[in-house]
């Protein structure tokens, strides 16, 4: 199978995001930034000079997201706008831009306020992937769910203490394999 935005091998995909959700979580960005070159080789098969720039931009994005509460979502959204414009999809890299970070405020809000809903995470996500691969939203909703599934694992990795032999990581790359797959099949 060839690499690139539609054909991309989700069972390598959906491990290299693990390794960056970890290491995000740990604050690891050495670490973050090795996972973030595999997972944007293995999901945009660009050459490797624009791999490694393409990592650098969502590192930084991360980074500037990160602290809570005083991120910078404007900084975020600038450093994911240059990586959408890298990889050439969708054509308004801005507008990814923007609903890759308010996928992540949703989710940081439903972390920290319970009236946020699950369902609000789920259609943010099915917001940011129709626009991106311009899929209908319901051929798209089930790679949302299971990546929403991934988080709430993710969440409670991190509420258990951010342990590497803690056997939830295993689900949650798991949940992140079945996210890519069902990404896949929606745009293959």
């Amino acid at each position: 199978m060839g690499r690139g935005p539609w054909t991309f091998d989700p069972v390598l995909v959906g491990n290299r995001e693990t390794d960056a959700w970890v290491a995000y979580y740990r604050r690891d960005w050495i670490r973050f930034l090795v996972a973030s070159v595999g997972l944007v080789a293995a999901g945009f098969g660009m050459g490797p000079l624009r791999t490694l720039q393409g990592a650098w931009y969502v590192l930084r994005a991360n980074q500037a997201w990160s602290p809570y509460p005083d991120n910078q979502p404007d900084v975020a959204r600038a450093y994911m706008r240059r990586f959408y414009t890298l990889i050439g999809i969708p054509p308004d890299a801005a507008e990814a831009a923007r609903r890759e970070v308010e996928w992540w405020r949703v989710h940081r809000e439903h972390q920290h306020d319970p009236t946020v809903s699950e369902g609000q995470l789920i259609d943010a996500l099915v917001s940011l992937y129709s626009y991106v691969y311009a899929v209908d939203k319901v051929d798209i909703r089930p790679a949302a769910l299971h990546r929403v599934e991934a988080m709430t694992l993710s969440d409670q990795w991190v509420a258990g203490g951010c342990r590497a032999d803690d056997p939830t990581l295993i689900k949650e790359r798991q949940a992140l394999v079945a996210s890519y797959s069902a990404l896949h099949q929606a745009v293959a």
